[in-house]
């Protein structure tokens, strides 16, 4: 069933979808973080419900312009696992000179970070599968395997010891390296391990004692789309799919192997 999109109220605007978006209406005082919004603008919209369409109404406040250098694709797959990646760096406040490890270093979130931690003269180390390792060494990070050893092997991979973990793996085996390596378990942020409430582990993306990270997400734009843009951080794309073959997208998204976001396209 087709569903007319309402126009836009004061504060909205309405959005002509590609995989992020261009501005076909704009409702009165339609303002987005980056200024004044007008109709052709080329925009992503971050955190929006109903984006399954080819056309959406959305607030303004969650509206900022696409560089014209980044893709339509690109532009749609950064901004929520990168939000997630900028959130976590910034609770774990590392610096340059720091040793930080990346568990799940080549999924989404783990490769954005990677990039970004790397980029502000942080040492990473970032476990991932050996077929993965390549691309972590080519972003100049220094990759170690999962499996039994993993603890010796990150150890070795940082002689000096590690100031710093993010958990976007979330397994039993990495959290329980990480506790010895770090010097306090609020030295470890994880995006996945929810059931690790309560330990001192600090979490987030949501569930209980997680933090929340709203203003640092919503600003997470100004820093990973001019990056973007220059080339300085990659967004692997998997597969395209048009909007009729959502299902398709999402056994992708569930087989667990998509080696890259897999992004929606009308």
């Amino acid at each position: 069933m087709v569903r007319e999109v309402p126009s836009p109220g004061a504060g909205e605007v309405t959005i002509e979808v590609r995989a992020a978006g261009v501005i076909s209406a704009v409702g009165e005082g339609a303002t987005g973080p980056a200024g004044p919004l007008a109709v052709g603008d080329e925009v992503v919209a971050h955190s929006v419900r109903g984006g399954y369409a080819t056309e959406v109404t959305v607030a303004a406040g969650v509206v900022v312009p696409k560089p014209a250098g980044v893709s339509w694709e690109v532009a749609a797959g950064l901004l929520a696992a990168g939000g997630t990646a900028v959130h976590a760096l910034a609770l774990l406040n590392v610096r340059e000179g720091d040793t930080l490890v990346v568990h799940g270093a080549s999924g989404m979130v783990g490769f954005t970070a990677v990039q970004l931690a790397v980029a502000a003269g942080v040492k990473v180390i970032g476990t991932a599968s050996e077929s993965r390792h390549e691309l972590l060494r080519r972003h100049n990070a220094v990759p170690v395997d999962y499996g039994d050893g993993l603890l010796d092997r990150l150890r070795t991979a940082a002689p000096s010891g590690v100031d710093r973990v993010l958990d976007a793996a979330g397994t039993d085996e990495a959290i329980e390296a990480s506790l010895q390596l770090v010097a306090a378990p609020a030295h470890i942020v994880s995006a996945v391990a929810l059931g690790q409430a309560g330990t001192g582990i600090r979490l987030i993306g949501g569930g209980p004692g997680a933090d929340p990270g709203t203003e640092i997400r919503a600003e997470a734009w100004r820093t990973l789309l001019p990056l973007a843009a220059q080339g300085r951080l990659e967004v692997p794309i998997s597969r395209t799919y048009p909007l009729s073959e959502a299902a398709a997208a999402h056994e992708l998204v569930a087989s667990g192997h998509p080696r890259g976001k897999v992004v929606l396209v009308t």
